[in-house]
């Protein structure tokens, strides 16, 4: 096992563990990562976790989180609107 700084985001740290097939990771007692099968270069893994967590490729997670921001950003920007038109409609 070794830890190494993240390039992104002070202050984490990446823990970097060989696992053969088969062999598996345990996090936070309740997660368990599997590697279940490698093909050259890809490596499948099988993650059993409580319904309760939300579990994403990061790319997904990613999207997921910039659709977010987006929404919330028209959120405030529908309040702006709603706020000058019901300032025009006083005058």
């Amino acid at each position: 096992m070794s830890f190494e700084n993240k390039i992104k985001g002070a202050g984490d740290l990446v823990l970097k563990i060989a696992r053969k097939l088969g062999e598996s990771v345990v996090i936070a007692n309740n997660i368990t990562v599997k590697v279940v099968e490698v093909t050259g270069k890809t490596v499948k893994l099988g993650i059993d976790f409580p319904r309760d967590v939300s579990v994403h490729r990061e790319e997904v997670y990613k999207r997921i989180q910039y659709e977010n921001k987006l929404a919330a950003h028209s959120t405030k920007l529908l309040e702006l609107l709603k706020k000058v038109s019901d300032i025009h409609d006083e005058k």
